[in-house]
């Protein structure tokens, strides 16, 4: 049984995920501590697997109890709970950044946030799959592959929202580093937290991960992450041989199905750029966003893939794409990273 630490200065909020938590008979509740010092103090004491931690927090903070444990090799596994500001958004990448394993989003309407449970259980569970992350830069051992940061003449494009970012851990680390096309990953996130939820993903993919710029070029063996609160657009480029690439261009036009980044404005751009060189991968989410933008890509002659509905948390964005009719196969989590290598080395090199 995996023991937790919750970790709050709101009675409120220790009591809710003692109880989220505490549902699940794969955890035990071991304890809760009102601030960082109390934390610091148990995490001795009961030895916790997996803390939940606030970061702001009276006497120490949530960053502070980081800078104390985040190099410690045997320290537990953390998760950080984040408020929905632009300070905490700024924390959470902090937070990232001195070692914490992954982060989650607390509801803005604190009587919804029993309704996060299903969720904070399926990231704690997942964390204990996933290797401890370190406070310190990544390196990578192996070479930087031939071709890489070149512009890309084939793509690959990913769209999730909830559950959607445990199941980038798997599939972004099954993308091997030297397969020859660039990557788009569009997940929706609220404006601010895009930039540490991709400095986590590059901790755990091959390839370099980061979150978009404003005239980004697609490049080989790259991943962008699109940036939360303004749209992903793919443009037309040619690079400096005269190939085909594409350019990410960010709008502020009006939230589809209610978000912005959608993954249907990336689709559809990107469809017209990259034509049958685009392959899509739709994992867990909530919503009709991805179906639209999907039928794009296969009228373009791309192919899509949706992810098996066991893997996902939410599968409206899937189902989306398969009542759209431009699903060409629904593949399970384990195997997507393969199925889309596949479909890359069978693409023509239109820049050869």
């Amino acid at each position: 049984m995996t023991k937790v630490l919750v970790v709050d200065d709101s009675v409120f909020m220790r009591t809710v995920i003692r109880d989220m938590v505490a549902k699940d008979p794969s955890f035990e509740v071991v304890g809760t501590a009102i601030d960082g010092v109390d934390a610091l103090k148990k995490i001795e004491a009961l030895a916790p697997d997996i803390i939940t931690l606030d970061i702001e927090m009276p006497r120490m903070s949530g960053i502070e109890v980081l800078e104390k444990i985040g190099r410690l090799k045997d320290r537990p596994r953390i998760l950080m709970l984040s408020s929905l500001t632009a300070k905490d958004a700024e924390m959470t990448h902090r937070a990232i950044d001195l070692g914490a394993d992954d982060f989650m989003l607390k509801p803005a309407d604190l009587p919804h946030v029993r309704e996060i449970g299903d969720e904070l259980v399926m990231k704690l569970k997942h964390l204990m799959t996933m290797p401890r992350a370190i406070a310190q830069p990544r390196q990578k051992a192996a070479p930087v592959p031939a071709g890489a940061g070149t512009p890309a003449s084939r793509v690959i494009l990913i769209g999730s929202s909830a559950g959607g970012p445990q199941m980038l851990d798997r599939l972004l680390a099954d993308i091997p580093a030297d397969l020859p096309a660039g990557v788009v990953v569009t997940q929706h996130m609220p404006v601010g937290f895009t930039g540490a939820l991709a400095a986590r993903f590059n901790r755990i993919s091959k390839m370099p991960v980061r979150e978009s710029e404003n005239g980004d070029v697609i490049e080989t063996g790259r991943i962008i992450l699109s940036r939360a609160g303004v749209h992903t657009i793919v443009t037309r480029q040619l690079s400096d041989k005269g190939c085909v690439t594409g350019k990410l261009v960010h709008t502020t036009a009006p939230p589809v199905h209610g978000v912005r980044p959608a993954v249907d404005k990336t689709f559809a751009s990107a469809a017209q750029v990259f034509g049958r060189n685009t392959v899509t991968a739709v994992l867990s989410g909530m919503g009709n966003d991805a179906g639209e933008g999907a039928a794009a890509i296969r009228e373009a002659g791309g192919k899509n893939f949706v992810c098996d509905e066991k893997d996902c948390l939410v599968y409206g964005m899937a189902r989306s794409v398969i009542s759209h009719k431009a699903a060409d196969e629904i593949i399970p989590l384990d195997r997507m990273g393969r199925e889309l290598a596949k479909v890359v080395l069978k693409m023509e090199d239109t820049c050869v």
